[in-house]
């Protein structure tokens, strides 16, 4: 099943490959030693073997002399080299990944400032990508995508572990960004877990998220050891992902800085 719809969506995608728009694809980081920053490259992989290619920022590092990354390009003085992320991908399958937190950073404090353009600023450094990824904290996140289409991805783990963090984290979202994200629990190869406690966990965060937080959030199983899993959602972040140039969608958002949905702040 996952597997037909996964290629349905690749047929469905095709005319997304030919527009070479850059689009946003943002994830929330987690903050322990999961399986995350694995499944971060097995997604990256397969929508680069897809024809996407992929540049990641990653917001949980630091940005050096000795490792450049956002903050020299949104400089004046980038590092030698950097102008090939205007011109072209790297031709071997390798993926661009860049350190970013002081860049995301500087970024997220002028989207603070009203200027809600400031993600934009990313499209004229990385004109060779068809997608950037985003991977950053909440609190990160979400000056960045205040007002916009996206829909980031919360990963979490089977069965119960990490079900607290993740309704959190889709809270956080909800108050300050006004977005509801996509939920994946990652089932490990070996994983002893049943997928009935999966699909239970996540029916609770679904339920929880609906009358606390008013919104409808998509969730999903992956199989860490199933590259069909990964491919369809690495597809759907894909299908999702609003193109970041001068049409990037913003939604109407109020003087609280959350959509007009129903937020209760007490849980």
């Amino acid at each position: 099943m996952l597997l037909d719809t996964a290629i349905h969506q690749a047929t469905g995608l095709q005319s997304l490959a030919t527009q070479r728009e850059l689009r946003l694809l943002p994830v929330v980081a987690q903050s322990d030693d999961g399986p995350w920053l694995e499944l971060l490259w097995q997604l990256c992989s397969h929508l680069q073997r897809l024809g996407y290619p992929v540049a990641v920022l990653d917001g949980t590092a630091l940005e050096s002399g000795r490792s450049p990354g956002l903050a020299q390009l949104l400089g004046a003085r980038p590092w030698p080299g950097a102008e090939k992320l205007n011109h072209e991908a790297a031709d071997d399958g390798s993926l661009a990944v860049l350190p970013a937190a002081r860049g995301l950073a500087w970024l997220a404090s002028q989207a603070e400032l009203g200027q809600n353009t400031a993600l934009q600023r990313l499209q004229p450094l990385l004109r060779a990508y068809a997608a950037v990824v985003l991977y950053a904290p909440p609190e990160q996140l979400a000056p960045l995508l205040l007002g916009s289409a996206s829909v980031p991805l919360v990963m979490t783990g089977p069965g119960a572990q990490g079900m607290v963090r993740s309704y959190r984290q889709l809270k956080h979202m909800a108050l300050h960004a006004g977005l509801r994200c996509t939920v994946a629990a990652i089932v490990p190869s070996q994983s002893g877990i049943q997928p009935r406690q999966t699909a239970e966990a996540l029916a609770t965060l679904q339920r929880s998220a609906h009358k606390h937080l008013g919104q409808q959030v998509h969730t999903t199983t992956v199989s860490a050891a199933r590259p069909q899993d990964i491919q369809g959602l690495a597809l759907q972040l894909l299908e999702n992902a609003p193109a970041l140039d001068s049409a990037m969608p913003l939604l109407q958002i109020d003087g609280s800085g959350a959509s007009a949905m129903h937020l209760d702040r007490s849980h």
